[in-house]
């Protein structure tokens, strides 16, 4: 039931928001067979989308990519719009410091399959960050960090095929990965047109404007 539930929200969606790791990218993905909304048929038009419903739709979008609450995002977007830079938009901050989430770089490391599952981790004591246990997903990541597996998790079943898994991947370039020791070192900031979601992000900042 929770892997359909997950699958919806894409449909949903009607882009890929990568919330169930392998599945996402295998051709069992249901938004490959089937890549409209949920209980609608294939052919049937979409009626007409006030502006308040697309920009409520972005912002469900952004919400289940980063596996974030209502509370959460809204908290966010505000700490945007306060500490707004003029040398940067407030789009790119605002994913910058979604990116920022030890959930998200765990999942962007390689230790897990998806964001859902990185949080599960964490809230689990999976990780060290400098060598110390963190067990909050909201935790802040900053360049210099280095986030590594604990040696007692290291051989739980969800790392079993961890290094058959790694051999084709790639971490983004603000990641630098050591993949026997299962560490990761933040080394720079996110670079944003590399990660950008699939969102119109301004829609989200015009819907909390509401």
């Amino acid at each position: 039931m929770i892997k359909t539930a997950e699958c919806k929200k894409c449909r949903r969606a009607g882009v890929k928001l990568f919330l169930k790791g392998e599945k996402c990218e295998s051709q069992k993905c249901p938004m490959i067979k089937k890549p409209y909304p949920p209980g609608q048929k294939p052919k049937r038009r979409k009626g007409h989308t006030s502006q308040y419903g697309k920009e409520l739709a972005e912002k469900q979008k952004l919400r289940r990519w980063y596996n974030l609450q209502e509370k959460q995002l809204l908290r966010y977007v505000k700490s945007v719009i306060e500490k707004q830079k003029e040398t940067e938009s407030a789009g790119d901050q605002l994913l910058r410091r979604l990116e920022e989430r030890m959930d998200n770089m765990v999942y962007r490391s390689g230790f897990a399959s998806s964001r859902s599952q990185a949080r599960q981790m964490i809230t689990h004591c999976f990780f060290h960050v400098n060598q110390k246990p963190v067990d909050r997903p909201s935790c802040r990541i900053k360049q210099g960090d280095v986030i590594s597996v604990r040696p007692g998790k290291k051989k739980k079943i969800i790392f079993g095929n961890f290094s058959e898994t790694m051999k084709n991947f790639t971490p983004p370039a603000w990641i630098s990965l050591d993949k026997e020791k299962m560490e990761a070192k933040v080394i720079g900031g996110a670079v944003i047109d590399e990660v950008a979601p699939p969102i119109e992000i301004s829609s989200i900042f015009e819907f909390y404007s509401r």
